[in-house]
Formats: structure tokens, C-alpha cells, sequence
């Protein structure tokens, strides 16, 4: 992972996560002095299921993974978190844990808070509250439109879409996305992924080698993706309508 610029380290100067941008300048003004840069490394658990949550995270790059495991050790991912959103929701509806966990599936860097300073914030401003409460239903609505997409799409349509949003939220060609949390993401085994990925790379849309992705041809993944893409895209977009314009996670635009 590229190191990023010492400026950059220690306090929020600027907003690339979107819920972060669309604050209120005096809630943004608040909460700038207790939000602390991290790195989000792979794999990093950023709060587990049934324990209490000790922090909130604004990903800038990389993306969560909200894994939900059977008794029997099964995971399954049910949504994704990146620059769009904040990951600790349980939080936003006054709870402090959760059945489900979060991990690091694409890694990258962020700013986290500590949910005792979160809630505070959370009590003092109705503004800030509107701002998350929106970022929550667009969320279920994610979670929502991932249900419906592994009833009724392919494989390959699922695997444009699962691509398509990860891109939107690193703002690079190449990310690292190893076979084990696409097969998660999916809800299939390795072996359908390789099919899935290799149908991609042979139609020159991506390169998928030793777990590193590289989007190759945008404009075909989003031909050959579902509808469900374009559907959360456009609930994100009027959930989290704001002054900001910086690019918004889904939006198909600003990358190299």
C-alpha cells in the first residue's frame, strides 16, 4: 500500500469521504479535531459481531466488508462500506454492537473517532444526524438490492457489479481484491470466481492475476453488469445529495 504524504497524517484537512464532505461546516469543524488517520490494512477487523463497537470509520480508500457467519463458520458478506459512507451504523441508531462484523477486504486508508466522541456529536447536531440517517437508509437499500441480485442475476453480471463498485471507491485501475473475498462478495465458491474472472479477462475488460485487479475497460463492465448497479448508484446519489463535488463512490466518473 502507498504511503500517503505526511500532511495527510494525524487530522482531517480535507473531505474524500463523501459523509465527511456534506457536514455542516461547524459539525465538519467539530469533529476535525478528534478524527485520526489510519491505515486500513487487509483483513483488519474493524469491529466484530456481538461486541461493543470502540470506534467509527471514515474510509478515504479501500473498501468494508459487513460479514454476517453462520454457526457452522460460513461467512457471507451482506453489504460494502468505502468513501461513500461510515462504518459503526449501529451507532447512528443509538446501539453499540452488532450480529454482524466488518473487514477490511480491499485495503487503504481512512479516519477513525471514537464512538463515545461519535455519539456526542451525534446528540448536539440534528444536521449531522439527518446526514447519517440518510447514509443509513441508502446502505439498506445497498443491502437490499445485493439480496435481490444473487436471486435473479449471473455470475458474471454479479461479479461487473461487485468490480464496478470497488473501482468507484479507490480511484485507481489497480486494487487488490484476492479470490477468497470475491468468492464471499459472490456467495460462490473459488472455482466460480476463476470462470467469472476469466470470462472478464478474455473479453479484455480486466486483468485478474494473484489476487491484484486491473479494470481495464470501464465502459464494457458497465455493459455487462445488472441493472442493480445503476439502482444503488441513484439512491446513493439522492440519499447523499450535497455541495460537495468531489467524486461520490458509484458514480462512474474521475478515474485514471
Amino acid at each position: 500500500m502507498t504511503s500517503q504524504p505526511s500532511a495527510r497524517r494525524g487530522k482531517a484537512d480535507t473531505c474524500v469521504n463523501r459523509l465527511l464532505s456534506l457536514l455542516a461546516p461547524a459539525d465538519y469543524a467539530r469533529l476535525r479535531p478528534h478524527l485520526e488517520f489510519t491505515a486500513l490494512k487487509y483483513r483488519q477487523s474493524l469491529y466484530r459481531a456481538h461486541k461493543p463497537i470502540g470506534y467509527v470509520y471514515f474510509i478515504e480508500t479501500g473498501v468494508g466488508s459487513l460479514v454476517n457467519t453462520m454457526a457452522n463458520g460460513d461467512a457471507a458478506e451482506v453489504g460494502t462500506i468505502g468513501n461513500e459512507g461510515v462504518v459503526g451504523l449501529p451507532l447512528v441508531l443509538q446501539d453499540e454492537r452488532s450480529p454482524t462484523s466488518v473487514y477490511i477486504q480491499v485495503p487503504g486508508t481512512g479516519f477513525r473517532m471514537t464512538a463515545s466522541r461519535f455519539r456526542k456529536e451525534m446528540a448536539r447536531s440534528a444536521s449531522m444526524r439527518t446526514v447519517m440517517l440518510h447514509y443509513t437508509h441508502a446502505f439498506f437499500n445497498q443491502v437490499a438490492q445485493s439480496a435481490a441480485c444473487n436471486q435473479f442475476h449471473s455470475l458474471e453480471q454479479r461479479c461487473c457489479r461487485w468490480l464496478l463498485m470497488t473501482h468507484d471507491r479507490m480511484g485507481s485501475n489497480d486494487f487488490l481484491l484476492t479470490q477468497e473475498f470475491l468468492a464471499m462478495m459472490l456467495g460462490v465458491q473459488r472455482t466460480g470466481v476463476s470462470v467469472a474472472a476469466g470470462a472478464l479477462q478474455r473479453a479484455g475488460l480486466i486483468t485478474y492475476t494473484r489476487g491484484n485487479v486491473t479494470i481495464r475497460d470501464r465502459a464494457g463492465l458497465e455493459r455487462r453488469t445488472c441493472e442493480c448497479y445503476g439502482v444503488s448508484k441513484r439512491e446513493f446519489d439522492r440519499l447523499l445529495r450535497g455541495r460537495t463535488k468531489s467524486r461520490s463512490p458509484m458514480s462512474g466518473a474521475g478515474h485514471n
